[in-house]
């Protein structure tokens, strides 16, 4: 804890004003509202730290709540670079609120050619083969490769004890007003079987590609709607600067 405070603090007081990105990996903070169609349910934070060498590590926290429904989560994931991909080493995430709580664990062992996985109490073994993601790594790999010009893209998830595919592609371009501010995005959509599911997520480039707003429908009803509250970058740390993810 007094080490994520002391990378928090130390991030927040580098901070550039109106800073211009140099990378998605760039040390970040970021901080969105939460709704649930026009209802505000509370707020989430992303923080990417400075490295420690190529070992990162990202987290997620968030704390909503509705009438008497409540929902706080805590997710971490720890990464290396190699070349242009993430590569999961551990990834952790802790749910608590109305309801059941529970914990989700995974630990990537490349080498071995083996992930093992752990929700809700149930264990799994699953294959490591070609590239593989965890929740929060494939929220920087797509930036990473948006950054690098794709339009069409698809990653391997590890979530919920199994893998599955994930499929992006870009939709439009857009300029966005948020409370926060104005910004040009690119719009891209989840790609589905059907559509009786619908998620969007526009990513402003003059920020590395990060996401500025999420939403997402089901038969047609905006369900939830994740907006852009403030955002704060820190110098690029030299070893990045020359990086091809840069």
């Amino acid at each position: 804890m007094r080490a994520l405070v002391f990378a928090l603090t130390a991030l927040l007081s580098l901070a550039l004003p109106g800073a211009w990105a140099q990378s998605p990996l760039a040390p970040q903070s970021a901080e969105y509202k939460v709704f649930y169609g026009d209802i505000e349910l509370g707020q989430a934070r992303y923080i990417l730290p400075p490295p420690d060498g190529n070992f990162y590590q990202y987290q997620f926290d968030s704390s909503l709540s509705l009438l008497v429904l409540s929902d706080m989560r805590h997710i971490r994931t720890e990464f290396t670079l190699e070349g242009t991909n993430l590569s999961p080493v551990r990834f952790m995430h802790q749910r608590e609120g109305t309801g059941p709580n529970f914990n989700e664990q995974a630990a990537f062992l490349k080498a071995q050619g083996v992930v093992h996985s752990r929700y809700k109490d149930e264990k799994a073994k699953l294959p490591y083969e070609g590239e593989l993601h965890d929740p929060m790594t494939v929220q920087l790999q797509l930036r990473l490769d948006l950054s690098a010009g794709k339009e069409h893209m698809l990653y391997r998830l590890v979530k919920d004890n199994e893998i599955d595919d994930y499929e992006f592609k870009l939709v439009a371009k857009e300029q966005l007003i948020l409370a926060s501010g104005s910004y040009d995005t690119v719009k891209l959509e989840v790609v589905r079987k059907n559509n009786k599911r619908q998620t969007f997520i526009w990513f402003a480039p003059s920020l590395a590609y990060l996401p500025v707003r999420l939403t997402h429908f089901e038969k047609g009803d905006k369900q939830l709607d994740i907006q852009l509250l403030s955002h704060q970058f820190s110098e690029m740390p030299p070893q990045l600067a020359n990086s091809p993810a840069s």
